[in-house]
């Protein structure tokens, strides 16, 4: 049926083409001349209406060629007056841009645990390792601590380096009498590998009282450098335990975000929040991760989703944000505002809001945008959708209200501290 079809088309195609001609013939026969068919001449208009009209087209033609002369003088006035208007715009928007900064821009800012100063995200390392070194000074003991487990990233390693310094120390402790507990061979496979490569860990061994010395090897002629701690006595002992203690127990130090308590006035512009890149970025391993979600994405786009795995992809989403800027919306109108972790959970933000009332002990409620209660104070911003921003409203527990004006208590009309109130702010 193929072959068929394919014949009767090129039959068609072979026909349309016209009549033919045998190729021993030395020229075609003429085929037949279609006159072309030639352009009518238009007719003038005849009307009143028509040539009224067609006048006025005319007149709008002739208008639109000419071109009238400008004065070059008032040109270059007009032209430096507009550029002052839009040089004083411009003024007007850097002013107003630089209050709004001021004012609406929720920076994230840290305070370093030793100094309490306040420092810039970028500048937390730097400025912990001058603390620590400045510690050092007058501390050794404690800065080296601090230096094992906040320089060195690698937590297994800081790990298997401080338990051998543990069970250096437990050796000592069980037989203070054997000095060959109290020599450590700088030269030994495990001191070098565990302890030698940690930033701090030779600091601390000297701050606890060991000393480099060389020393013969048993069964050699030779001197190595050791470790040596002399002069064991109890007191030593009972410091040893208390030091490998807080050695172990130790944590990273680390820059607290600083909440930031703000004040404002009531405004509608509660729910405008004009968040730095800070909330945004993410890290190497956040970002591989991110693209591995949403290649997975794209695969399961294809595929019908239920509600519950919708709801697991829209968590996944939250998790992208590193911080959350929470206003609480009081009774009387005006608003606190603090800063979180994204991961951080409901309860730091009662907490939060506890330290800032006036009357610290009447229980509360934290309502979401949506207007229902957060009953759950163990999950997360990011898990229950309050990031990287959200406005919240508080109000106080009924029943407890009820029962305090009832026992003839005031009606409580200022929630916040004096103190707070008299630092409030205008959102713009």
């Amino acid at each position: 049926m193929k072959k068929l079809f394919q014949g009767i088309k090129t039959d068609v195609k072979f026909k349309s083409a016209g009549p033919g001609h045998k190729l021993n013939e030395e020229k075609r026969e003429n085929l037949p001349n279609v006159p072309k068919e030639t352009a009518k001449p238009r007719k003038p208009p005849t009307g009143e209406a028509q040539v009224a009209a067609a006048t006025a087209a005319m007149a709008r033609i002739e208008g639109k060629s000419r071109v009238l002369p400008k004065d070059p003088i008032k040109t270059q006035v007009k032209r430096e007056l507009e550029a002052a208007q839009v040089e004083a715009i411009i003024d007007k928007k850097s002013v107003t841009s630089t209050a709004m900064e001021s004012i609406s821009v929720c920076n994230v800012r840290f305070r370093c645990p030793l100094t309490g100063d306040i420092i810039q995200k970028e500048e937390r390392e730097e400025h912990i390792r001058k603390a620590i070194q400045m510690l050092a000074i007058t501390n050794p003991t404690s800065a080296s601590i601090m230096k094992i487990h906040t320089f060195n990233k690698d937590r297994e390693r800081v790990k298997n380096g401080t338990e051998t310094i543990s069970k250096y120390f437990d050796n000592i402790i069980s037989n203070p009498d054997e000095e060959k507990y109290r020599k450590i061979k700088l030269s030994n496979k495990v001191f070098q590998e565990r302890i030698n490569s940690l930033e701090g860990a030779n600091e601390f061994l000297e701050a606890v009282g060991f000393e480099k010395k060389m020393l013969p090897v048993p069964g050699q002629e030779v001197q190595e450098e050791f470790y040596m701690l002399s002069n064991i006595a109890t007191e030593t002992l009972d410091t040893l335990q208390k030091q490998r203690d807080v050695l172990l127990s130790a944590e990273p130090l680390k820059a607290t975000l600083e909440r930031q308590p703000r004040v404002f006035t009531p405004s509608i512009q509660a729910a405008h929040f004009n968040l730095p890149d800070d909330f945004y970025n993410l890290t190497a391993d956040e970002i591989k991760r991110e693209q591995r979600l949403r290649t997975e994405a794209l695969d399961r786009s294809s595929m019908l989703r239920t509600k519950a795995m919708r709801e697991k992809e829209e968590q996944r989403e939250m998790r992208k944000y590193n911080y959350t800027v929470m206003r609480v919306r009081l009774p009387d109108g005006y608003i606190l505002q603090g800063m979180f972790y994204a991961r951080e959970k409901v309860s730091a933000l009662s907490d939060f809001v506890r330290d800032q009332l006036q009357t610290d002990w009447l229980p509360f409620e934290l309502l979401a945008p949506g207007g229902h209660k957060l009953e759950d104070e163990h999950v997360a911003f990011n898990e229950c959708g309050l990031v990287p921003s959200a406005l919240l409203t508080f109000r106080w527990d009924a029943a407890v209200l009820a029962d305090v004006e009832a026992a003839g208590g005031q009606e409580i009309k200022s929630v916040l501290k004096p103190e707070l109130l008299a630092k409030a702010e205008t959102l713009s």
